[in-house]
């Protein structure tokens, strides 16, 4: 009895949530409605054990559900709202929630709406608030099993994941079962189609349950912080979300999170100026020539204080921190470091790999020698004003905050060079073999800032971050038009955010595209793009600069468009953040080109990418070019 209060009070102030499968019976596309089904008794697995939702008439408060006023949201984002819950029910024959949704007219409505029609929107969610349960059964292997037998849901979302499938846009009562009429011998007999077998897809969405608990547990306890831990899990947050949560609240009690060292070893500007990559490059290349892994000492020397430092080992050599951001340096003719590579090396790598990335000249924030997971303020919400009489006082309103989080994450970039160029000891194949570097780095996360997909360890680019805006051309896709440019602008200026360094981004064929399409399909003569990128991959678009990037996909899909879609983004660059930890990590194949006479050097770097407003970035994702 007393754990089950104790479970009861974390629950009461909490927003839980429920995943279910939803089809596209029962849309309206008139009125733009749909009826979906928003819960039932299923079972459902959380940190206490499993939890059944109680549909009896008392069970349930329906009162603002019913209200006409419950909001249609995207991902439970309570600043994303795209339609309303018109009217709200619990039928008793299945013991189901069912509602009618409405979908919103705005642009970002516009799209969930077409992918539900569509199928690609897959699933809804329900968040509810728990008010009072008993405890149904207990069993040691499977756990404990709880009625909620008072609770009220909130809102409906449009979500990704599904938990419980019984339920779903279309799913009511007389649709539980789909039937086939089939005529035989002037006959008809009710066949019962197969019902889809969700056992796979339940297991799935458990697992990913648990795993998500057992990695917030596990964070928790480390820091001693399982109690929040414990809320965290039945509010469902994510990783991330609690792991900003720990990072701010070892804030308030005055500590900091586990630290990594910094990459500096203490090197003179002497030393950082001998420091050379083609020597150690060389020495990585050729391990049985004795002559240059003497030449490379000094560099091994570095790369071993570095791996001491940051407590990891080397995969070839760990160039130091300052020399990753030291500054041009020009040795003196008359001793000859014109000459000598020693003492004329060449200036940062960091500048190196800033100009070779499309995003930096973009804009983006680039934060390089960051020490362990951090998180960026943010704030969500501001202060109110208020119109107060002569002896009146305003209320208090102060504005909210909360944390984007950036952890490490590991790239890894490869370039060929033949061994004929590592012989050489000049300033300019140094100069030379360090841009090599940088480009095929920036190109990496130049990608993954893009279009990165937040699996298997990359980050989430701009196309995938929640929340953005959205212009969608057409179910089919579109050919971009000057609406569409405006409707970029107008998606990032309506939030407050079409400021600081804006600008668009897409890649050759829309450029093209755009340069051979008028304004107006009256015929104006006036393109809607006019001039051709320059050599640094920038031209102007409606005002703004335009960068210009293959990197750009111009291989999604929208409806029957499959891989020929483009992407057009709109925002203000300077909200991307880029983190860098640590040092770059150089190691060479030798083998990978060996009967070509050259080497594959390698390099692996830390880094994370993050959005730091969603708003500030609109994004076209189905521009058709041909």
């Amino acid at each position: 009895m007393e754990r089950l209060q104790e479970t009861l009070n974390r629950l009461q102030n909490e927003t839980l949530r429920r995943s279910f499968v939803l089809d596209r019976a029962k849309i309206d596309t008139e009125t733009r409605t749909a009826e979906i089904a928003f819960s039932s008794e299923e079972p459902y697995g959380r940190w206490f054990g499993d939890e059944i939702l109680g549909h009896a008439p008392e069970e349930v408060d329906m009162i603002f559900m019913a209200s006409g006023r419950a909001p249609l949201l995207a991902g439970h984002n309570h600043d994303d709202q795209i339609g309303v819950i018109e009217s709200a029910r619990i039928d008793q024959a299945d013991r189901k929630g069912r509602a009618v949704v409405r979908f919103g007219r705005s642009a970002r409505a516009d799209e969930f709406f077409r992918d539900v029609i569509d199928g690609i929107r897959g699933s809804i969610s329900v968040g509810y608030r728990v008010h009072d349960m008993k405890l149904i059964s207990s069993n040691d292997d499977k756990g404990d099993t709880y009625r909620v037998t008072r609770w009220q849901p909130l809102e409906a979302s449009i979500v990704a994941v599904p938990a419980d499938t019984t339920v779903g846009v279309g799913r009511s009562i007389e649709h539980q079962k789909q039937h086939i009429e089939v005529k035989t011998m002037g006959q008809t007999e009710s066949v019962v189609k197969p019902a889809v077998d969700t056992a796979a897809i339940q297991a799935e969405a458990r697992a990913a349950e648990v795993e998500r608990i057992r990695d917030i547990s596990a964070l928790g306890k480390m820091h001693g912080m399982e109690a929040i831990a414990e809320a965290a899990v039945a509010n469902g947050k994510t990783l991330d979300q609690f792991r900003a949560q720990v990072l701010e609240g070892l804030g308030k009690l005055g500590l900091k999170p586990v630290e990594v060292p910094d990459a500096a070893i203490g090197l003179t500007e002497k030393e950082t100026r001998q420091f050379s990559i083609i020597r150690a490059l060389r020495a990585l290349a050729n391990p049985t020539d004795r002559r240059a892994q003497q030449e490379a000492a000094f560099e091994f020397s570095a790369s071993e204080a570095v791996a001491k430092t940051l407590q990891r080992t080397a995969q070839g050599v760990m160039i130091p921190l300052e020399v990753m951001q030291r500054e041009l340096v020009v040795g003196t003719p008359a001793a000859g470091g014109n000459l000598v590579a020693t003492n004329l090396l060449s200036g940062s790598f960091i500048d190196m790999l800033r100009n070779s990335m499309i995003m930096s000249r973009m804009g983006m924030t680039m934060l390089a020698g960051l020490v362990g997971d951090i998180a960026i303020p943010r704030q969500t919400g501001g202060a109110t004003a208020y119109w107060v009489s002569e002896s009146g006082s305003p209320p208090e309103s102060q504005p909210s905050f909360d944390q984007v989080p950036l952890s490490p994450k590991t790239v890894g970039a490869y370039t060929d060079i033949s061994r004929k160029l590592l012989k050489q000891s000049s300033i300019d194949i140094e100069n030379f073999v360090r841009s090599e570097l940088a480009a095929t780095l920036g190109l990496a996360i130049d990608l993954a800032a893009i279009n990165g997909s937040g699996q298997n360890n990359e980050p989430i680019g701009i196309l995938n971050v929640t929340g953005i805006g959205s212009v969608a051309g057409g179910p089919q896709g579109a050919a971009p038009t000057w609406g569409d440019i405006v409707a970029l602008w107008s998606l990032v200026a309506q939030d407050n955010a079409a400021f600081g360094t804006l600008g668009f981004l897409t890649n050759t064929k829309v450029i093209g595209k755009l340069m051979t399409t008028d304004k107006s399909s009256g015929g104006t003569g006036q393109f809607i793009c006019t001039a051709f990128p320059d050599a640094s991959g920038m031209t102007n678009l409606a005002g703004s600069r335009c960068g210009v990037s293959n990197q750009v996909p111009g291989d999604l899909s929208k409806g029957s468009s499959n891989g020929v879609c483009s992407a057009l983004i709109y925002g203000n660059f300077a909200d991307l953040l880029l983190g860098m930890w640590g040092t770059l990590d150089l190691t060479v194949d030798p083998y990978a080109l060996s009967t070509q006479g050259g080497v594959r050097v390698i390099a692996l770097q830390d880094v994370d990418l993050a959005v730091r407003h969603p708003e500030s970035f609109a994004v076209m994702k189905d521009a058709l070019t041909a």
